[in-house]
């Protein structure tokens, strides 16, 4: 076997083990959701302030559990939509470590990606809860008021013809590009680097995230598709009008909600 031949397959079998651990994370991701929407009622009543939002000890808890909830929910939804820029990221380091220079733990990089989503999970555990405060989602975590639902919708869609969101979603459309350039030495570098990467990621899908306001924070369908909508975005040709037309259809959709709501 030749010396190409042989990092070849280190290189393969190092993609296959960060590929079965994306997997498995994905999966616990996925089988908490699927207990908690289970539960819907107990999660409803737990997180639910009583009489709207008021600051105290129990707020405290029902952030921390909001909090965890969408925590999971991100990674459930996001890792598979990175998954391409973590293997790159798992790529390069292993020839960095097969050419005797720094490398680290594929963890770290992975790391930086999650804070992020984990700081957007904390900002939309505080958005939901005021809004479950004032009366303004349903049971099942979903708005029950057509205007919010509609402006959420109509946000979204227009975002979506954004320069910034084509912006964002460029660079988690080319992983081997966002990795060459940007790589940083040491553990500290592979986490900023995740950080980068999650801020271009939440950059680009922030917005359809609180879709699920829309459609229901614990419903796993609306869950599921709006995962792999963000997965078909990140892997599709950086010239297609798939965006554009899942923004318009936004569009039509949060109108059409207002229009009835007048």
């Amino acid at each position: 076997m030749t010396l190409s031949s042989s990092m070849g397959s280190v290189v393969r079998r190092d993609r296959i083990v960060v590929l079965l651990c994306l997997l498995a994370v994905v999966a616990l991701a996925w089988v908490a959701l699927a207990v908690l929407a289970w539960q819907m009622d107990e999660v409803a009543v737990i997180t639910a302030p009583a009489t709207g939002p008021r600051f105290g000890a129990w707020a405290v808890v029902n952030l921390v559990l909001i909090c965890v909830m969408w925590g999971v929910m991100m990674i459930g939804m996001m890792l598979p939509g990175a998954s391409p820029m973590i293997l790159m990221f798992a790529r390069i380091n292993r020839r960095q470590r097969e050419a005797y220079e720094p490398f680290v733990p594929t963890g770290f990089f992975v790391g930086g990606y999650v804070a992020i989503w984990w700081a957007f999970s904390l900002a939309a555990a505080v958005l939901q809860w005021g809004l479950q405060g004032f009366g303004l989602l349903s049971p099942t975590m979903a708005s029950n008021d057509s205007v919010l639902a509609g402006l959420v919708l109509l946000a979204a869609g227009l975002y979506q013809w954004s320069r910034l969101k084509y912006a964002c979603l460029r660079h988690c459309q080319t992983p081997l590009a966002f990795v060459m350039t940007r790589w940083r030495e040491g553990k500290g570098g592979a986490f900023r680097m995740g950080l980068g990467h999650g801020a271009y990621c939440l950059g680009c899908c922030w917005l359809l995230m609180l879709l699920l306001f829309v459609g229901g924070v614990m419903n796993l369908l609306w869950i599921a598709a709006l995962a792999a909508f963000v997965l078909v975005e990140k892997i599709i040709p950086r010239r297609s009008w798939l965006p554009r037309i899942a923004g318009a259809a936004l569009i039509l959709w949060g109108g059409q909600l207002l229009s009835g709501a007048v």
